[in-house]
């Protein structure tokens, strides 16, 4: 019998510990490559009533993070040395709403960046006597320290076009800085555009603003609103992805996606190509509505791209969205395609974040189900069908269960030596099929394996990419058996 993993051991594995050794285990070399984005999970909510997150990791080993708070009157920080420690860092406000003039009412969705050895905060805001004269703002701070050093009001971002304007962001390719906001153009027609400028300073557009969307499609103009906005950016592969937010802002609330090569003239409409579709949207399945407004961070050990989001957890709201205050901040990983495009999934529900197992000897199938049965497969799509939560087992906290992410309730279980996913039905027959020892892996160490609780000396393996509980005595028998956290 292999040792089993204590539990500080199986989930320090999934937070991306691919060097983990085992003792009583001989790691032996490994016959496939351990992943390079290793497992990482965390606990949402991250943050209740904390809207438009922005979750910035600074080399001083800090996250930093701000969001719009129900009030709408101040702009807030925390920081901690992991992304799950914000959610009970203390909260410090580091700017308060003006009492008259601008900058007066409607603080909302604040960015903090690091820009040539300065903190920048963006915000957007109105004035106190007209509080939906929106426009963009800038905060400065020279001190090392954001949080306890002072800021200084570097006006508002002076744009071509003096209307509703908000949801500015920054981002440098190729040495080129750039800022991206949503506006309204009269001329255009009603709602609110995506709109990106070079910068000759971190408060200073330069050059004629260029719009490169403009919400058209129903999934763009639901809810009676035509909005893109909430534009954040990520570069991987030699492409610009930036996400938007579309629609109104309650259940109807979605992402979509425009993509452009950063080689390419960001400064054209035509260098972006938008997505057909919202790439991440509500799902009633896990009970998040409205995802959205999105931005970008990376884990602790800097190996995998996160989402930083908010929604609801209810779809029906009383009254105006606007006026709702429970939008949450939350995070999960994001998964690359085989094409380089990001896949966001879908919005996972409340608790631990799930994991995918890719195959030791196939590493680019992972485990997946389809139509219950489950089996390894490349290309997963939807990827939800590839992730699972790892829980404390149903048969007892010495064993964990497998919960599929879009079918909460339903487990990895083995049925005449079939795994299948299937929903609990509270029986301790099925606490029993659905509930496994975790081990080291038994061709790598690195990697993990699954002993059946009930079948003793049996493990989830695949065979003819099916996965099956079986007795195992070969080499290939133990490989089959062998998966990494991803």
């Amino acid at each position: 019998m292999r040792p089993a993993l204590t539990r500080r051991t199986v989930l320090g594995m999934i937070a991306g510990s691919a060097a983990a050794t085992f003792t009583g285990v001989s790691a032996g070399p490994a016959h496939a490559a351990v992943p390079a984005s290793p497992g990482v999970t965390y606990t949402n909510t991250i943050a209740e009533q904390r809207a438009d997150p922005h979750i910035f990791k600074h080399t001083d080993g800090f996250y930093y993070f701000t969001a719009t708070v129900p009030a709408y009157d101040r702009i807030v920080l925390r920081r901690a040395t992991t992304i799950q420690g914000l959610t009970s860092a203390p909260e410090t406000t580091i700017w308060t709403k003006h009492a008259t003039g601008e900058m007066g009412a409607h603080i909302w969705a604040p960015e903090i960046h690091f820009i040539d050895g300065k903190w920048y905060i963006y915000f957007a805001a109105g004035a106190a006597n007209d509080i939906w004269r929106i426009r963009p703002y800038v905060l400065e701070c020279t001190a090392a320290n954001p949080i306890t050093g002072t800021w200084t009001e570097k006006g508002r971002i002076a744009l071509p076009l003096d209307t509703f304007s908000l949801d500015a962001t920054t981002f440098a390719v190729n040495g080129n800085r750039y800022l991206s906001w949503a506006q309204n153009d009269p001329a255009v027609g009603r709602g609110t555009n995506i709109y990106i400028a070079r910068m000759s300073s971190p408060w200073t557009i330069t050059g004629t603003p260029v719009m490169i969307s403009r919400p058209t499609a129903s999934w763009e103009t639901a809810g009676g609103e035509t909005v893109n906005e909430g534009p954040a950016v990520i570069q991987r592969g030699g492409k610009v992805f930036m996400t938007f937010s579309a629609s109104a802002t309650d259940a109807n609330y979605c992402m979509g996606m425009l993509t452009a090569s950063a080689s390419a003239n960001l400064l054209s409409a035509s260098s972006w190509a938008k997505s057909a579709g919202p790439v991440f949207a509500s799902n009633a399945a896990t009970s998040q509505y409205g995802p959205g407004h999105n931005q970008f961070t990376v884990s602790e050990d800097g190996k995998s791209d996160i989402l930083v989001y908010h929604d609801r957890s209810y779809r029906d709201i009383s009254g105006s969205p606007l006026n709702d205050p429970n939008r949450r901040t939350r995070v999960q990983k994001i998964y690359w395609k085989a094409d380089g495009t990001p896949d966001f999934g879908i919005p996972v529900a409340d608790g631990l974040t799930p994991i995918r197992l890719s195959s030791y000897n196939f590493p680019d199938r992972f485990i997946r189900h389809w139509e219950y049965r489950a089996k390894i497969e490349p290309n997963v799509s939807p990827l939800a069908d590839s992730q699972f939560r790892l829980v404390t087992g149903l048969a007892g906290s010495s064993t964990v269960s497998l919960e599929s992410a879009n079918f909460p309730g339903y487990f990895l279980r083995h049925k005449n030596s079939a795994v299948w996913v299937e929903k609990n039905d509270g029986t301790s027959l099925f606490a029993g099929d659905a509930s496994f020892t975790a081990r080291a892996g038994l061709a790598d160490s690195a990697g993990i394996s699954y002993e059946s609780y009930n079948l003793p000396g049996r493990y989830i393996r695949h065979y003819d990419y099916l996965l099956q509980v079986q007795a195992l005595s070969t080499a290939t028998d133990r490989a089959d058996a062998t998966f990494y956290t991803q």
